[in-house]
């Protein structure tokens, strides 16, 4: 039984650290902004296009997957400063009308580069080799990636919790308005946000489509809204709420669509049931009974509007 369970779990866990770094960018904005960035997950699939083209041009790989994380953390400023600085002051609703705006700006601009066409992302050395380990065989990147998630995130949380930025960032998610009076720059950690945001946005897709190895202008929107799940379900504006909802949700729907198999192998079902089908159906559902039962998610906490 384990033989068959091992290859779904060492699975789950890789696809799980990859939702991690794209849930953190929800979070982090949402923490400080009050606000869903909707065009958090195309900036993960306009990450994937960029290496597609960048690594077609020739460019070598010890150049251009910086060159992408780069690019794609100048998206995630761009969008702030173009899309979100100019509605400081507006309705939440307008916020949201302009993040929706901008992911389908994104998704029809990818779709116009590249005609709708599958693009082949490109092999990276070493994390795209196979590699066996116990009863499953899977590529090496499966392995690499929850290490390099934990680093990320423990990077992460060491500048927020022993940097300047980060002291800043930790002020302006408590208090907006009593943040700017007492000097802070407002703008400067909204746009660092989004800067962060983008590069582990970008660092996910490198990892993403390295096992997933086709972008087409719609492939960042499953992954996002899964992210934005595991946000919610760990509670959003929490970073390690988000990353232990993303590993929950990736372990859990990769033992959905192997259900079938460990089921049969069981000997508990005679035929396969089809139960694959309800991989992404289980993510969504489980966003609504966490709203229903527990809407601060598991880590969040409970605020209070202030009169």
């Amino acid at each position: 039984m384990w033989n068959t369970i091992f290859p779904y779990l060492l699975s789950g866990i890789s696809v799980g650290g990859q939702y991690a770094l794209i849930a953190i960018g929800y979070t982090m904005v949402y923490g400080i902004l009050r606000l869903i960035n909707f065009a958090h997950g195309d900036v993960f699939m306009v990450a994937g296009i960029l290496m597609v083209y960048i690594s077609a041009s020739g460019v070598p790989l010890f150049i251009s997957i910086p060159l992408v994380l780069i690019l794609t953390s100048l998206i995630g400023y761009l969008i702030e400063h173009i899309a979100y600085k100019p509605l400081r002051q507006a309705p939440r609703m307008s916020v949201m009308i302009s993040a929706i705006g901008v992911s389908y700006t994104l998704q029809n601009l990818v779709l116009y580069i590249t005609g709708g066409l599958n693009q082949l992302y490109p092999t990276i050395p070493w994390i795209s080799n196979s590699i066996t380990v116990g009863s499953a065989s899977t590529k090496i990147v499966t392995i690499f990636t929850p290490f390099l998630t934990i680093l990320l995130v423990f990077a992460l949380v060491q500048l927020i919790n022993h940097t300047k930025i980060g002291m800043a960032m930790r002020a302006v998610s408590k208090d907006f308005e009593t943040s700017q009076l007492m000097g802070i720059n407002i703008n400067r950690v909204i746009s660092v946000t989004f800067v962060i945001g983008s590069f582990l946005a970008g660092v996910g897709s490198l990892l993403y489509f390295t096992n997933y190895t086709t972008v087409i202008q719609t492939s960042g929107a499953m992954p996002g809204l899964k992210a934005f799940v595991a946000a919610v379900f760990g509670g959003i504006g929490s970073i390690p709420g988000a990353v232990i909802g993303a590993f929950i949700i990736g372990i859990a729907e990769n033992i959905i669509k192997g259900l079938d198999i460990i089921l049969f192998k069981a000997g508990l079902i005679a035929k396969p049931l089809g139960l694959a089908t309800f991989s992404d159906a289980f993510t969504f559902a489980l966003l609504i009974i966490i709203l229903a039962v527990k809407p601060t998610g598991l880590f969040g906490e409970k605020t209070t509007d202030k009169v």
